[in-house]
């Protein structure tokens, strides 16, 4: 299974450039989804996501595993600490993430704003329930609970076809092999 490489500045830049667009303040279910949607897009045109993180199929739909990691160290709820992030994000409440810092848009190209500024627009008026159901499609209907969702599906419900689903994993590995 392809495995992507977590990109941690260029995800945090991702999130600050979220919670600009939405007024400094989003609901963690709903970033969340924006990540996954900006992510799948920018996969399926550009072989690489923006993220690099790996998406769990939960309960409620995809959750970016190491941005999981990193809002439950913020908020408290996790063994590790998360004052790398603190100067960064914060949470007014269990549920709603909020930036402490402006996004350094270095770290992010025009194709990933592009990919990004997408995922906003078809996620920004849907409730809990509607985004749920958005993000419950062929990748995460195709996984068990609480495993990794692979990338060959994520394309797949994109809609690309299985020669360029299974070349971007294919990429994705050698990329992986190399890094270590």
């Amino acid at each position: 299974m392809a495995r992507l490489l977590f990109r941690k500045d260029e995800t945090l830049n991702a999130i600050l450039y979220v919670l600009k667009m939405s007024n400094g303040c989003c609901d963690m279910h709903k970033l969340c989804k924006i990540l996954y949607f900006a992510d799948q897009k920018h996969l399926s045109l550009y072989g690489r996501s923006i993220t690099g993180d790996e998406y769990i199929a939960m309960n409620y739909g995809p959750v970016p595993s190491c941005v999981y990691d990193i809002f439950k160290a913020v908020r408290g709820d996790s063994y590790f600490c998360g004052d790398e992030f603190k100067d960064i994000i914060y949470f007014p409440n269990k549920k709603d993430v909020a930036a402490k810092a402006k996004p350094d848009m270095d770290y992010l190209s025009q194709s990933d704003v592009e990919c990004l500024d997408y995922a906003i627009e078809i996620c920004r008026d849907k409730s809990f329930t509607e985004l749920t159901n958005m993000s419950h499609g062929y990748a995460w209907n195709n996984t068990m609970r609480d495993r990794n969702i692979s990338v060959k599906d994520i394309l797949r419900e994109a809609g690309d076809d299985e020669g360029y689903a299974e070349y971007i994993a294919r990429c994705i590995e050698e990329q992986k092999a190399f890094s270590l």
